[in-house]
């Protein structure tokens, strides 16, 4: 009897520490782009109900200025540069009265968003016509 009781406190013990692991190790995405996922909120704001999640990504701002010299140049400097900032894509139909804080084309298919991060502070909404940007681990467009 006292043997069986060892055994199944072993075996619960086992289990229960395997499955701790198992969720321990998937708490989060698996990505670096992970807090930018806070931001979706502000993002999906700044577009309104006009677009589709595209993509996700986070970037330094040197980063962005060096792989999408488009986009950054958009952002312009109206803003402080904040360390990181998380670019969210969306696909759609926009124009500049359709979206928070415009910058770009007047309309176009691509919303790409840009917040600063951690504050989801929004840097600005830039709009594209259906040329092909590329930002982060997709191509677009």
């Amino acid at each position: 009897m006292m043997r069986q009781l060892a055994c199944a406190l072993a075996g619960c013990m086992l289990l229960a520490s395997a499955v701790a692991g198992c969720t321990s190790a998937r708490s989060n995405l698996g990505t670096s782009d992970n807090s930018c996922y806070l931001a979706l909120p502000s993002a999906s704001n700044a577009v309104g109900a006009h677009g589709r999640l595209l993509s996700v990504d986070l970037f330094t701002f040197t980063a962005l200025r060096e792989r999408a010299p488009q986009l950054f140049t958009a952002l312009g400097t109206k803003h402080a540069s904040p360390q990181r900032v998380c670019v969210v894509t969306f696909v759609g139909k926009f124009n500049k009265t359709s979206v928070l804080d415009p910058l770009g084309s007047s309309s176009g298919r691509l919303a790409v968003v840009v917040l600063a991060t951690p504050s989801n502070q929004l840097l600005g909404t830039v709009i594209f016509t259906g040329a092909s940007l590329h930002v982060g681990h997709t191509h677009i467009g």
